[in-house]
């Protein structure tokens, strides 16, 4: 069956599959598909310039299908810092606890600056944080802010 795909599939028939891929990629929007689309494009033309093994092939694809998904993952980082409220503070605002919070339970933080008009807020936190440490907001849940220590 090897040999068979050896003999059959060409150069070509690496690119044609890459536009393919490529096309699928404007009704995904993923960038998974256009990761394997600029790889199979790739294989094409090295198989074009070299004349290499199917098997071959077929690994190489694989090996820049991983580099490039990696590559967009590591260099094409889209900031995930939410906004929230109505004063459009960052959600990792820092700030001082002034009474220690325990395991899900409460206390107080003062901000460093205002999060929805106000600087002092009750607090919860997964972990137990001591007084005056540093924390930042993790999630706003209406009149109560979840921090985490710095």
């Amino acid at each position: 069956m090897v040999t068979l795909l050896n003999e059959t599939i060409l150069w070509w028939h690496w690119i044609v599959l890459g536009s393919i891929l490529l096309i699928l990629e404007m009704f995904t929007g993923t960038f998974i598909m256009l990761s394997l689309g600029i790889a199979a494009v790739i294989t094409g033309v090295v198989d074009f310039g070299f004349d290499i093994s199917f098997t071959s092939e077929i690994l190489l694809w694989i090996l820049f299908s991983i580099t490039i998904l990696w590559a967009w993952k590591r260099w094409v980082k889209i900031e995930d810092i939410s906004k929230t409220g109505q004063s459009d503070h960052a959600l990792d605002t820092q700030g001082t606890v002034t009474a220690s919070i325990k395991p899900n339970g409460r206390g107080k933080v003062t901000f460093d600056t205002p999060v929805l008009g106000n600087t002092s807020w009750t607090a919860t936190s997964a972990q137990s944080i001591e007084k005056n440490s540093r924390v930042k907001i993790v999630e706003i849940h209406g009149q109560l802010i979840e921090v985490e220590k710095i």
